[in-house]
């Protein structure tokens, strides 16, 4: 079955320059209130986008937990491909793509590890059975077989029956994007999409139209 006529033409509405923020984390903070606001599935799910040394990408769809003017965090296996290749090459790349609302948003910067602190808080405020699952997984790590998964877990599971509470492992904690590029696509009909690229500049934002 031929693929190449499939698309759909988008028309719901327009990004201008008088109505975008100046700021891009307001901007931002402006589109994700919206597309939670129209119940948006997984609106926190970004592909994140990382590289290894000698330049081989790689991607993955990872869970936003936090942003502010200092950034955009989520949480991961140190010890995980991503983990081994911001180690080496702290450069990444987010991408989310609200299709209900017709937009994406597109992010560029360096990552860093954030405090052991913050990481702690937000493990204790896990489900038990995530805290449990972020023990048992030796995240990208060949496996023998799900079953050797699952008796992990229920070791743990037997081990950390409540009141106990599982720790932190210490491979396994929060990344905050420090963004210098965040680009707003807006879809419009006949391919003329709206783009606007803000890149950060000493005391703020430079912002600028991209042809689409």
């Amino acid at each position: 079955m031929s693929i190449s006529n499939l698309r759909s033409e988008y028309g719901r509405a327009d990004l201008s320059e008088q109505s975008a923020a100046h700021d891009a984390i307001e901007q931002f903070s402006r589109w994700f209130d919206e597309a939670r606001a129209a119940a948006v599935r997984e609106v926190n799910a970004m592909s994140l986008a990382t590289a290894s040394p000698d330049g081989r990408p790689s991607t993955r769809i990872v869970l936003l937990k936090h942003f502010d003017a200092s950034g955009f965090v989520f949480y991961s296996n140190y010890n995980s491909r991503k983990g081994r290749e911001l180690q080496a090459n702290p450069l990444a790349s987010a991408l989310f793509f609200w299709v209900e609302l017709e937009r994406q948003v597109r992010i560029e910067g360096t990552v860093s590890r954030i405090p052991a602190e913050e990481s702690d808080r937000y493990f204790a405020q896990r489900p038990l059975e995530a805290r449990l699952g972020a023990l048992a997984s030796p995240q990208s790590e060949v496996i023998a077989s799900r079953d050797e998964l699952e008796h992990r877990m229920n070791e743990l599971r037997a081990r950390f029956v409540p009141p106990a509470d599982p720790p932190r492992p210490a491979h396994w904690g929060g990344y905050r994007i420090e963004p210098d590029r965040i680009e707003f696509w807006q879809g419009r009909p006949s391919r003329l999409h709206d783009r606007l690229l803000y890149v950060r500049e000493a005391g703020g934002w430079r912002r600028t139209r991209l042809a689409p």
